[in-house]
């Protein structure tokens, strides 16, 4: 049985995605079983909450079975497109959150802020660390501007438009920064998906 840090690790072939489309219960199964701890992990990153996150997921998932039509391979890995939906989703949360003048904890790639879930099991734990950690890596590599951008995106969940506004930065430059920082990441973590694929 694989690991959650080797399920997490695993990309996804854009065929299983096909077989999906058409209906196959199983094909949706083996997608579930190759993505839902990383994006259970993200989830729980973003709303801070065990139980948020798991009906995060599951309203994820139904959204896949319904609309994994409309996946593009030429917009994005399999993977790619889960994260984008789960965190697009979370951060959907957050701010109706704020809207009903929830209290909400902020999360950052550091970690600060962040509260800690005791209901994890210790290979989830462990995976989780693994992960965070070479994200940071990767993350601190990069130029200022660009960790302080895609941080702004991806764990505050600001729009291109919000992170403009607040740092008073042209709207092109925010977005050039954040695609830059992307391509950097995927290409610094590329290695470890890859090492994944063989474990």
């Amino acid at each position: 049985m694989d690991t959650p840090s080797q399920q997490a690790a695993s990309t996804i072939d854009p065929a299983l995605l096909a077989r999906v489309v058409k209906g196959d219960v199983q094909a949706f199964s083996q997608l579930y079983d190759q993505s839902s701890t990383l994006l259970y992990s993200l989830a729980l990153r973003m709303l801070g909450n065990k139980e948020d996150a798991a009906e995060l997921l599951q309203d994820v998932y139904l959204e896949v079975w319904r609309k994994v039509s409309r996946y593009d391979v030429g917009r994005g890995s399999p993977l790619a497109w889960l994260i984008t939906l789960t965190r697009s989703r979370a951060v959907d949360r957050l701010r109706a959150r704020i809207s009903r003048g929830q209290h909400t904890i902020g999360t950052s790639i550091d970690g600060a802020n962040h509260v800690p879930d005791r209901g994890l099991n210790p290979f989830e734990a462990q995976a989780d660390q693994e992960i965070r950690a070479l994200v940071v890596g990767a993350l601190a590599a990069l130029p200022p501007a660009q960790q302080e951008a895609l941080e702004l995106a991806y764990y505050q969940g600001l729009s291109h438009m919000e992170i403009a506004a607040k740092l008073n930065q042209p709207l092109g430059t925010v977005k050039t920064r954040i695609k830059l920082g992307m391509s950097k990441l995927r290409e610094s973590l590329r290695r470890y998906w890859e090492q994944g694929e063989h474990l």
